[in-house]
This record gives structure tokens, C-alpha cells and sequence, in this order.
């Protein structure tokens, strides 16, 4: 390992219910790094918020902001909720040191549904209707003319959460308010969206260190039967979840895919990488879901999949989130 290797500090745990998510993806991140271009550490936040430091002592936060400064790029690998919402984003700006990924306000916006398909929808990227159930009034319905307008089922979700966690489909609306329970357990602030009848498919965004942002093949994801939808066990747990890459689609709805993806990307001032997902209702007409501004990383992942499937193995692509990261940061201290 020479001097002129990379010191990569890559943080992963965090105090989200993606805590063991965040660890696999780091995990394959630190398994998957060049020896030859980069001399890794694992920098653990741990679920009551203490920092660790590959096999060091916790510190706490502040001692780890100014320990981060001796790395040359910071690798986020948090999902959720502190870490994936542009808290630790603004802690990383604060160390002056790259980091791969989304800034701070892409992070923050992209976190919570409802503000994200506000940003996309003014783009012109076409949303699924939806009501806010407010964390002022927690034991609010909305009216019976929203309810009306949605129509069954509905999908019940938090606003600001990852991984499916705290999302329900309903097909009633005497189990409304039980669903409005489970999602506020995640987070008080509740989307309740009309059930988009069609496929699910997932695109696959990535920034290069000259600019380009180029979308990926898409990915179609498929559940058993049993399920009703693409939740928690499914992602994670389920054998039977098939992620077809490329997805049979016609030409001009996968080119209309990627064009909405990479507007989506630009409407939230994404950098580095993000994961747009869509329905396509009735299989042809594409409707914006989410977007994840760090998505899983792991080598099963749907991310680092598109993009293997694309020509572009899961190394290389590291490679090119941090470059990025580097060109980035030397773009933004010019400015600056």
C-alpha cells in the first residue's frame, strides 16, 4: 500500500431502523475498494449515536468531525433517517473533506416523499395522487371527498423512512386509521397515496466526474404472490423477489424512464448517485414513486445490479462515486 492511496473513510450503522441494512452495504463497499488506490476505514455510528472508529474507543460526534478531517473522501453508507437525510451530509460539509453522494439539501428534500414529489412534479415528472396526514393532528382522517378522490386500495406510508419500513396497503378504509398508527411509529408525518395499478420499475442514476449524468437499464421488480406489495421481507428476506434487469419494455417508455429519472435527479439537485423508482400504470405510463438519495449497496442491490448488468462492475463503480466526490469538492473550493 503506497502514499499515494486514498484515505477512505466509509460510515455506516447510524440510528436508523436501516442500522443492519447500512452495515451490509458498507461492508460490501470495504470488500470491493482497490488496495491498490485506496486504504479504507470503517467508521461506525453507532444506534445510540456514539462514533467508532475502525476498532478504536466511541468517540462522540465532535471528536469524530474532527478526526474525519485526516481522511482525503468520506463514503456515506446510511439509510434512512440520520444519515440518508442530510444530517450527517451537513456534518461532513463542516470537516471540509469530499464526500460521495448527495449535499445536504438534495438529501434533506429527497428524504420525505411529499416535499420530493412536489420538487418532481413542478419538473413535470408525473406523481401518484396523494393526502398529508399532518403530525399536528395526529388523529386526523382526510375527508371523505379525499378519500373519495384516492379511491381503494391506498398505500399508507411515512413520510421520511426507507426500506418499506412502517408501509401498509389498504384495502378498507375501517383499517385507515391502524395503518396511520404502524407508519407514524416511523415518523409522524403520514402519505396516504392512491394504489397505482401496474409494474414496478426501478432506474438506476450516476453522475460522472465530467458531469454527465447518465440513467442505467431499467429493473423490474416482481413479488410472489403472496405479497401484496414490495415491503421490508420482500427486499431483504424474500428468495422468491425477482429483479429482472433489463426490464422488457418498449424503447420509448424505457427512453421515457430515463429521461424522467434524470430530471428527477436535477430537480432535487442530486450529485454523485440516486435510485429513482416508478410504477407504470397499466405497464405503459410511467408514475414517480420515490427517490433514494444513498440505495442499498450491497451486491444484490438493485443499484450496483443495473449498473454490473450496464458494463460497469461494483469496483469500478466506486471508483467513479468518488472521483466524482473529488472533482466535486475541488469544483465547489474554486468557487468558493
Amino acid at each position: 500500500m503506497s502514499d499515494s492511496t486514498l484515505r477512505v473513510a466509509v460510515v455506516t450503522g447510524g440510528r436508523s431502523g436501516e442500522h443492519e441494512v447500512s452495515r451490509k452495504s458498507a461492508a460490501s463497499v470495504l470488500a470491493n475498494l482497490d488496495p491498490a488506490r485506496y486504504r479504507p476505514e470503517q467508521v461506525l455510528i453507532t444506534r445510540s449515536g456514539e462514533w467508532v472508529f475502525g476498532t478504536d474507543a466511541p468517540v462522540n460526534v465532535f471528536a469524530a468531525v474532527d478526526r474525519l478531517r485526516s481522511a482525503d473522501v468520506v463514503f456515506p453508507t446510511l439509510h434512512g433517517p440520520y444519515g440518508e437525510d442530510g444530517t450527517l451530509q451537513s456534518v461532513l460539509e463542516m470537516t471540509g473533506v469530499p464526500y460521495v453522494g448527495n449535499g445536504v439539501l438534495a438529501s434533506a428534500a429527497g428524504m420525505d416523499k411529499d416535499l420530493t414529489k412536489r420538487l418532481v412534479a413542478a419538473e413535470g415528472v408525473p406523481v401518484a395522487d396523494g393526502v398529508v396526514s399532518r403530525p399536528t393532528d395526529p388523529d386526523d382522517l382526510p375527508s371523505e371527498a379525499e378519500l373519495r378522490r384516492l379511491g381503494l386500495p391506498v398505500f399508507v406510508k411515512p413520510a421520511r423512512a426507507g426500506s418499506s419500513l412502517g408501509v401498509s396497503r389498504v384495502t378498507r378504509w375501517t383499517d385507515l386509521p391502524a395503518a396511520l398508527r404502524q407508519a407514524r411509529r416511523s415518523d409522524p408525518k403520514v402519505l396516504i397515496e392512491e394504489g397505482v395499478p401496474g409494474r414496478e420499475i426501478d432506474v438506476a442514476v450516476l453522475e460522472y466526474p465530467d458531469g454527465r449524468v447518465v440513467a442505467g437499464p431499467a429493473l423490474e421488480i416482481r413479488v410472489t404472490d403472496q405479497r401484496s406489495f414490495f415491503d421490508f421481507d420482500a427486499k431483504y428476506g424474500d428468495p422468491g423477489t425477482v429483479f429482472e434487469i433489463p426490464a422488457r419494455l418498449y424503447d420509448q417508455i424505457a427512453d421515457r424512464l430515463a429521461d424522467l429519472a434524470v430530471r428527477a435527479f436535477r430537480a432535487l439537485g442530486c450529485s454523485g448517485l440516486a435510485r429513482i423508482d416508478f410504477f407504470l400504470r397499466d405497464g405503459v405510463e410511467p408514475v414517480f414513486n420515490e427517490i433514494n438519495t444513498f440505495p442499498g449497496f450491497t451486491p444484490v442491490s438493485q443499484y450496483p445490479r443495473i449498473w454490473q448488468v450496464a458494463g460497469l462492475s461494483y469496483p469500478a463503480l466506486l471508483d467513479i462515486l468518488i472521483e466524482t466526490a473529488l472533482v466535486r469538492h475541488q469544483r465547489l473550493s474554486l468557487v468558493g
